[in-house]
């Protein structure tokens, strides 16, 4: 399989980022959202972060004008059918990604390969939503996907090593660093990372430590470049709850139960960064 043009589909931040990448290493790519205010939003960030680069003289004007002109905006699936791979970096809800696979799968050019982005959803049972199961995979980027090397490259139960090769060998043409991981609820980033994230939370519920402590405590105790509490607001604290709500309901095991702090943050709408209050508060 030769990839020469790409579809990200949802522009918000993990979106954004990863056709940024791939219009940085020279892919045509079409980026999909439900309205313009998104699209030139995300075009925006695409161009703030490319400027930053140009500071830290990673990259040149020239070569951000020529990242820019290779992304197309689009509102209309339709505009991914001729597209060798679309990645799909919607909201984090199986019955929502279940119909855009679906959607996908009935626009997209026969052989073309289907990939999500999700940090904890089933693959094998997205793959199940289409008529090529076989050509459906995860492609796990890590926020903010510029700056992170890695990529997860989930294999559901149906995906093809041809498949599989291919999204390998793409990932390491813009530059990740891609890790093999078995279709499990978590993977390995998320297996591992939440659960500790959620145990902060209920250190914090119970009063074990405060907020900045804690935080301390796993910066400067476990060499960790921020706190728990500190990542749960970058990541969203909606988007932790989700994930949690997976391994739980994934495993049946209680050591992966919410706890009930994460889920009264979320139900007041304090979901970290994006809200300007989570843990912390943000200008």
């Amino acid at each position: 399989m030769e990839i020469k043009k790409v579809g990200v589909v949802g522009a918000g931040t993990m979106g954004n980022g990863i056709a940024q990448v791939f219009a940085q290493s020279g892919f045509s790519v079409v980026l999909n959202d439900v309205s313009d205010a998104i699209l030139d939003r995300a075009l925006a960030a695409i161009g703030g972060s490319m400027d930053r680069m140009i500071k830290k003289e990673k990259m040149t004007a020239a070569d951000k004008d020529a990242a820019l002109k290779r992304i197309t905006k689009s509102k209309d699936l339709k505009a991914l059918a001729d597209c060798d791979i679309v990645i799909e970096a919607i909201i984090e809800d199986f019955g929502t990604k279940k119909k855009m696979f679906q959607d996908l799968d009935a626009v997209c050019k026969a052989g073309a390969i289907l990939a999500s982005n999700t940090s904890s959803i089933s693959i094998t049972k997205l793959a199940a939503c289409t008529k090529r199961p076989q050509n459906v995979i995860g492609m796990h980027f890590m926020n903010p996907v510029p700056m992170m090397a890695l990529a997860e490259i989930v294999r559901g139960i149906a995906t093809s090593d041809e498949t599989f090769k291919a999204v390998d060998d793409l990932a390491k043409k813009v530059g990740k660093t891609p890790v093999e991981t078995n279709d499990y609820p978590g993977f390995v980033s998320n297996r591992v990372l939440m659960p500790m994230i959620n145990e902060a939370c209920y250190t914090l519920m119970e009063g074990v430590a405060t907020r900045d402590a804690i935080d301390t405590v796993m910066k400067l105790g476990m060499a960790h470049p921020m706190g728990p509490l500190q990542l749960a607001d970058l990541i969203g604290l909606d988007v932790c709850l989700s994930i949690m709500e997976v391994l739980y309901e994934g495993f049946s095991d209680s050591k992966y139960r919410p706890c009930p702090l994460l889920k009264k943050m979320v139900a007041a709408g304090y979901l970290g960064r994006k809200t300007k209050r989570g843990f912390y508060t943000y200008e």
